[in-house]
């Protein structure tokens, strides 16, 4: 069973500064996949931020292009998203999900089957 486990590199912090966050994927994968970060506030919807194929095609939220970068060390079965010049409306709680048999970088949350606790990202003006 695949088991992801979101880590932050930062914690809170203010306009403008960056955060890293990494996503460590353990267990067996076959075949496509697509692994994304989402974000969620309380009574809202959960929002795509990032997505990676399995073959490294890759897809931006519109709000977070240029800002966000989304990178894999495969080797290590790890998936990182490089947060810069954060912005207020960039606090929430994020996640790191996986989708199975998917070949194209998805952000549609019905489609990810696995998924990490989430990590709370706090950015203050």
């Amino acid at each position: 069973q695949v088991q992801l486990v979101e880590s932050l590199v930062g914690g809170s912090v203010q306009v403008g500064d960056s955060l890293t966050l990494s996503c460590d994927k353990s267990g067996a994968t076959e075949g496509f996949y697509s692994v994304a970060w989402f974000r969620q506030d309380a009574g809202k919807e959960r929002q795509g931020v990032a997505a990676m194929s399995s073959d490294d095609k890759i897809r931006y939220a519109d709000s977070v292009k240029g800002r966000f970068t989304i990178s894999t060390d495969h080797a290590k079965n790890k998936y990182t998203l490089q947060m810069n010049n954060l912005k207020p409306e960039d606090t929430s709680v994020y996640y790191c999900a996986a989708a199975w048999g998917i070949a194209s970088p998805m952000l549609l949350p019905a489609l990810y089957t696995s998924w990490g606790h989430g990590t709370r990202v706090n950015v203050s003006s």
